[in-house]
């Protein structure tokens, strides 16, 4: 038990390192780049999530939505400021079906 959440930890700890690094390259998740994510982030962060804009919808309906299901209960969502909750509910504020196992 303690192992696997060190490795939640620790993937989470690499994610983070990896947004910040920056560098040349783009980050990409799940197929949404990080200019697409960055339009979505009002939309997920607490205290006063904003409406999703138009730009975050057209993102998200390209995303790889089962991709960005796997991180519902992980701690790289909370790392980065994201509220999972709220990210999850957004593909339905955007019109769009979010999978059915998700």
């Amino acid at each position: 038990m303690a192992a696997s959440r060190l490795m939640v930890v620790l993937a989470a700890a690499v994610v983070v390192a990896v947004a910040l690094a920056g560098g040349s390259e783009a980050i990409t998740l799940c197929k949404m780049s990080d200019d697409q994510l960055t339009a979505c982030k009002p939309a997920v962060t607490k205290p006063d999530p904003a409406e999703p804009t138009p730009e975050c919808c057209a993102a998200l309906s390209a995303a790889d939505l089962g991709c960005l299901c796997s991180y519902k209960n992980s701690a790289v969502l909370p790392a980065l400021g994201i509220d999972p909750g709220l990210a999850m509910g957004l593909p339905a504020k955007c019109g769009l079906t979010p999978p059915a196992d998700c």
